[in-house]
């Protein structure tokens, strides 16, 4: 059994950026994250959604902030790109390049008419005794 992530509102919202709370998920009044749970409900209009990056979970996690407990958005300044050592050089033309690699397609497996579960090299199968000969 596979378990997948499932999929909600808070997968809309990009990483790093703040976004009204009203624009994502309406409702009622609720709390700031960092006032706690004892503060008194501010209407969605007032908050703030910050989706967090989280080592261990690839969909991060949200919180709301009020306007005073907003997080800092620290704006990386872009890489420059730097020349490759040993000079410039050109990319290689198309007519260059390597091809792509043939694509081998897969065999037909001897299967038991059985039981219908693939059978061993020796042509036996494991689970009824089937003999292909």
């Amino acid at each position: 059994m596979k378990i997948v992530a499932s999929s909600d509102w808070r997968d809309a919202i990009p990483f790093d950026t703040l976004v009204l709370v009203a624009d994502v998920v309406p409702g009622d009044p609720t709390r700031c994250f960092a006032c706690g749970a004892d503060s008194e409900p501010r209407p969605r209009t007032e908050l703030w959604a910050y989706k967090h990056r989280h080592p261990k979970n690839h969909d991060g996690y949200v919180r709301f902030y009020c306007a005073e407990h907003r997080p800092v958005i620290e704006r990386r300044p872009a890489a420059s790109v730097a020349p490759p050592r040993g000079g410039t050089r050109a990319p290689r033309p198309a007519a260059e390049r390597r091809p792509a690699k043939p694509t081998i397609p897969e065999r037909q497996r001897a299967m038991c008419p059985n039981c219908f579960v693939e059978v061993s090299a020796t042509g036996e199968c494991g689970m009824c005794g089937w003999s292909g000969d």
